[in-house]
């Protein structure tokens, strides 16, 4: 299996959940050094925004572990600000690496997939692309994004025996929440019914299980990890 940004995060709880079940792993990384990715991972740098960088990083992972039957977009970038003063650059380098980005691997991946007759696609959300949230019209847009493609693709690659479904995070304990001041850290939780922020392992758990043979018949979902922040939505 292939995780994109699988060196910090989200991307590596979900990455070395899958090392602890003895998954062969491979996980990208952008930035930053190839120790970096959970140990016992295959450390593969790549940059979501180009086509030709993602081939070479699938290439590889292919050619260590063998086909790719499971791919987790979870590569993602923030750059926020109020609509009035977000730049043209900044959308669209949003929604290159996010949405764009996460295209650019899913159609690679999915060309193995296809010839195996089997595959898991999960793309990583958030509950901002189902809710909205002020100064991240970039971000909120390129999450809802992935929702399109994913249920999309599900109706195209379904009758190959591939699932494609969607996983939507709310606040999640990372080190950019960490950096927030703690004011801003508790009226954030005082909006989750569950009072409290979520793990990366439990978003890593909802991607192992839609991973599995016992999500076999789940595709086209969006399933939330938030605490019920976005309920209804």
């Amino acid at each position: 299996m292939l995780v994109t940004g699988g060196s910090r995060g989200i991307g590596h709880a979900i990455a070395a959940a899958f090392v602890a079940g003895g998954d062969r792993v491979a996980a990208t990384h952008r930035s930053g050094s190839a120790d970096d990715v959970p140990a016992g991972a295959l450390a593969v740098a790549c940059d979501v925004t180009s086509t030709e960088s993602v081939d070479a990083a699938l290439s590889r992972a292919e050619a260590e572990h063998g086909p790719v039957e499971v791919v987790v977009a979870n590569a993602g970038i923030t750059r926020d600000q109020l609509v009035l003063r977000m730049t043209d650059d900044d959308f669209a380098a949003v929604l290159d690496t996010n949405l764009v980005g996460a295209f650019r691997v899913v159609r690679r991946a999915t060309k193995g997939m296809l010839r195996l007759r089997r595959g898991r696609v999960v793309l990583i959300s958030s509950v901002v692309g189902m809710t909205g949230s002020a100064g991240q019209v970039g971000y909120g847009a390129s999450k809802a994004g992935l929702v399109g493609l994913a249920r999309s693709l599900a109706r195209e690659v379904g009758p190959r025996g591939i699932t494609a479904n969607v996983v939507a995070p709310g606040f999640v304990e990372t080190d950019m929440t960490a950096a927030l001041p703690e004011q801003t850290q508790d009226g954030y939780r005082e909006r989750v019914p569950l009072g409290r922020f979520g793990t990366a392992a439990e978003v890593a758990a909802v991607v192992r299980f839609l991973a599995s043979e016992e999500a076999a018949y789940v595709t086209g979902a969006v399933v939330p990890v938030d605490g019920g922040l976005g309920m209804g939505h």
